[in-house]
């Protein structure tokens, strides 16, 4: 008796980067990924200088804006951070997509924006990748993970260690025990 082979799940020699942009040219990826790597993840790296370092590889970033050591950008083209923002030791901003911080947002701690994913209905294990967008006065605690294509809302927070893959409303908590409308600050 003849066994048929079961069909493939996955076929990860057929996947590719068909149509994804990392929006430069090698020679700037590459030069991102040196300049990160040995100056601005580094610990002797002030906090301003890693500022001017984004907006010198093509970042918007506000005024105020305090970004802490061993912080881990993808693309810095495709990332905008409002006024007064901190982004805190540790954090992974994985902007394959765009991310957008807006005014007086936190990210703290180790938290990770992943606007990358693939599709995993597709045997080619094909990119699934959109854009996250954190709006004013947000907070995403420590070891929190946004996926792709979540919005969280004005005012909003994140609870530490939750992994969020749907839109979070403004002044709304979110943590893994569920969600509570927060009351609007003093």
């Amino acid at each position: 008796m003849q066994q048929t082979r079961p069909k493939r799940l996955r076929d990860l020699a057929s996947f590719t980067t068909a149509g994804y942009d990392k929006g430069r040219p090698f020679a700037v990826q590459v030069a991102w990924v040196v300049v990160q790597n040995v100056v601005f993840r580094a610990w002797f790296c002030p906090a301003s200088a890693r500022v001017r370092i984004l907006r010198a590889f093509g970042a918007r970033v506000g005024e105020g804006v305090h970004i802490r050591q061993g912080v881990r950008v993808h693309w810095p083209w495709k990332l905008s951070v409002g006024d007064r923002s901190w982004i805190g030791e540790g954090a992974w901003l994985l902007n394959l997509e765009p991310i957008e911080i807006g005014d007086d947002a936190c990210i703290s701690q180790e938290a990770l924006l992943c606007c990358g994913s693939h599709d995993y209905r597709d045997v080619s294990f094909g990119y699934r990748n959109a854009p996250i967008r954190i709006r004013d006065g947000a907070w995403v605690a420590a070891r929190a993970t946004v996926l792709p294509g979540v919005t969280i809302g004005n005012g909003a927070v994140v609870g530490a260690g939750t992994v969020v893959s749907h839109d979070v409303p403004d002044l709304t908590l979110v943590t893994s025990a569920g969600r509570k409308r927060l009351d609007p600050p003093a």
